[in-house]
């Protein structure tokens, strides 16, 4: 992993196994939860998504995962808005391939991250988040595979049916996975499955591609 700077933000940006430069390669943005903040990176390369990932044979993604050095994402959320969009257009990004992964604190930054930028990703995978429902209109055209405990008193599990029902019934296309004895530990599990990542690599944003076509280069967010 080799550890980037963005503003005011630190990031680890780690390669697949066999990585060629020149090519094109499906990528994740992971938001971490709050017990990873700070500015010791180090800490960040041993949250449990890189343990648990590590699991997973001929694991195909580019993985940019940035630490929140502040209370929360939402004071940072310019700036990650803006790493998103330079990460879409990174030499090594294939643009239709662009997906968004977070947990707890990093769950919540999933959904509004997607929300204000709603042409960027082809899938994203929030894990015990919750958001604006009334804004769920904006990820009509986002698929959606959220998880979360249902025994789950730090961010209760209705936060996320909130969600996946609003989007659902803008005419988006979202589903909501409950672990029926979870607490608030949902992504252990949720990144330990190799179905997940198999979903997210089917995931492809058609938008990007109209756009590309129109002379968009993923310069600018769209609301």
């Amino acid at each position: 992993m080799i550890t980037q700077n963005f503003k005011d933000l630190q990031y680890l940006l780690a390669f697949p196994e066999g990585y060629v430069e020149g090519e094109k390669y499906p990528v994740i943005i992971f938001l971490h939860g709050a017990g990873t903040r700070g500015n010791d990176i180090e800490m960040l390369k041993k949250n449990p998504y890189f343990k648990n990932i590590s699991i997973h044979k001929d694991f195909p993604f580019v993985i940019v995962a940035p630490q929140c050095n502040k209370n929360t994402w939402f004071d940072h959320f310019e700036a990650l808005k803006e790493l998103a969009l330079l990460t879409s257009t990174s030499a090594f990004a294939d643009t239709e391939r662009i997906y968004l992964m977070g947990a707890s604190m990093g769950g919540y930054a999933t959904w509004q991250l997607a929300m204000s930028l709603p042409k960027t990703f082809a899938g994203i995978v929030p894990i015990c988040g919750g958001g604006m429902y009334w804004n769920a209109h904006r990820l009509l055209n986002t698929p959606v595979w959220a998880f979360h405990g249902e025994k789950d008193r730090t961010v209760l599990c209705e936060e996320s049916r909130k969600m996946v029902d609003a989007v659902n019934k803008k005419g988006g296309h979202a589903k909501l996975t409950v672990y029926p004895e979870a607490e608030h530990d949902s992504w252990t599990e949720t990144y330990r499955n190799p179905e997940v990542f198999e979903w997210l690599l089917s995931q492809k944003n058609g938008i990007v591609r109209v756009l590309a076509k129109d002379g968009y280069n993923g310069s600018e967010a769209f609301g």
